[in-house]
């Protein structure tokens, strides 16, 4: 009977039951353990990057940036009604909204060929910038096409520089200065509305700063041009003379400042012409060092603008405006400056007055890491400084100057606003200042009128 029970009882077999069970359990809670701590350096890793990444490159904000602010207005007014109010027409399509899905979930811009293959060819991803803030003149989410332009119309490669033509005293600039930022004030054609340049120019009204440079505008690639002003059209466009290339467009910039009260330096340094043993690679260390020259010698200056021009063909680069062709405008941010975010900041008031005011001229505001081009452009030299690439290499003379123009007056309108927000700021500084020093006069005034009864009794 003992040992009937003994069987069925059987303690080996138990005891090995156990311990199976245990070595189950053990590795399940190992695996779990494991699991957990995975996850919480996985979190911390995340966190860490957040922290250390300062670029968006990697982020939704390109995606999301790419589309209209009415697009996600229509798209939460279709659960809230009252948010569609507006009678304007509705920005929520199939078209728009299969096409953010698609990019959302593949990374794929159906609108962009090259973004499909972007992600499997080497170095082909490299090129593609983010975008930043959304212009209406790019629904399709276009980045910019930066190419280096041919050489100069009638010049071979890493021959002199010849224009064909004497420089007017307001073309000669640094030409032939070797970049050292000694320039002659513009003193603009008779037939440039806007050319008005003197030193010291007052805006309409009222506004100056007296004679003070506080914008410089300047050009890294300096022989950009447009076909329309050359004899001989191409595909990429580039030219000597300041009057068929970006510096004609910087002009009309800076003389509309000019004419907005704001003492601007245009600097016209033609480095591909004046520099020994140039190399293009290295077109922003040329700039980067004119401009801190500049601001050396013109301790007002805190505005840089960096003039370009797109290599995209006409039908990408016009907007039309109240019946009027406008160039269209690219602002580019680089992200290898590790205060970029000021940049963007400043460029955005920018792209916002200019969507308001000239709708479909802005191309939206991009950013390019490091990995993406010069990913810097000379932007830490100040949170004031940008990039802007204004009109196509098919752009005509008369639609760069609307748009450059339009642009001075945006600049200007915004640099009197900070202007004015400074000079408040300074004011609330100083107020408790002054109360505490009249108060310690008091003080002081009322403790000698004790003095005095004091003396007197």
């Amino acid at each position: 009977m003992n040992n009937r029970k003994f069987r069925i009882w059987n303690i080996a077999r138990m005891k090995r039951k156990v311990m199976e069970g245990l070595s189950m359990g053990r590795t399940l809670i190992i695996l779990m353990l494991g699991s957990l701590i995975f996850f919480i350096l996985l979190g911390l890793g995340g966190m860490a990057e957040q922290r250390m990444n300062s670029s968006p490159v990697s982020s939704m904000k390109g995606l999301a940036a790419s589309l209209s602010s009415h697009f996600f207005i229509d798209m939460i007014g279709m659960e809230m009604p009252h948010m569609t109010a507006s009678k304007e027409t509705s920005s929520f399509s199939g078209e728009k909204m299969s096409t953010f899905v698609f990019e959302l979930l593949t990374s794929v811009n159906p609108k962009d060929p090259k973004s499909l293959l972007a992600g499997e060819l080497p170095g082909m991803k490299a090129n593609q910038p983010v975008q930043l803030s959304h212009g209406s003149g790019n629904e399709d989410g276009e980045a910019p096409a930066d190419y280096r332009p041919d050489p100069a119309e009638g010049q071979a490669e890493g021959e002199p520089a010849e224009t064909g033509e004497e420089p007017t005293q307001g073309e000669q600039g640094n030409i032939g200065n070797e970049g050292k930022g000694e320039e002659a004030p513009d003193q603009g054609a008779k037939d440039e509305p806007g050319s008005k340049n003197e030193p010291g120019s007052t805006s309409k009204d009222g506004k100056t700063t007296n004679g003070k440079k506080s914008v410089l505008i300047y050009h890294s690639h300096p022989q950009e041009a447009y076909n329309p002003l050359l004899s001989h059209p191409s595909d990429n466009p580039g030219a000597v003379s300041p009057t068929k290339n970006v510096m004609l467009v910087g002009s009309f910039l800076s003389k509309r400042l000019e004419a907005n009260g704001i003492g601007t330096l245009h600097d016209k340094s033609d480095y591909q012409s004046t520099v020994e043993g140039y190399n293009y690679n290295y077109s922003y260390k040329y700039s980067r060092q004119m401009a801190m020259e500049a601001m050396s010698q013109n301790d007002g200056i805190n505005y840089l603008i960096d003039i370009h021009r797109d290599s995209q063909r006409y039908n990408k680069t016009t907007a039309t405006v109240n019946g009027v062709n406008y160039a269209k405008v690219y602002f580019i941010i680089g992200h290898a400056n590790e205060n970029w975010r000021q940049n963007e900041a400043f460029a955005s008031k920018i792209n916002a007055k200019l969507e308001k005011s000239y709708p479909g001229v802005s191309r939206g505001v991009w950013g390019k890491s490091a990995d993406q081009g010069n990913g810097e452009y000379n932007q830490s030299l100040s949170p004031n400084s940008i990039l802007i690439e204004i009109g196509g290499i098919d752009n005509t003379k008369e639609e760069l100057q609307r748009t450059a123009e339009a642009l001075a007056d945006i600049i200007a309108d915004v640099y009197w606003q900070e202007q004015e927000a400074e000079k408040a700021s300074v004011k609330k500084e100083s107020d408790p200042a002054k109360k505490q020093s009249a108060s310690a006069a008091k003080d002081g005034s009322e403790k000698g009128a004790e003095d005095k009864a004091s003396k007197a009794g």
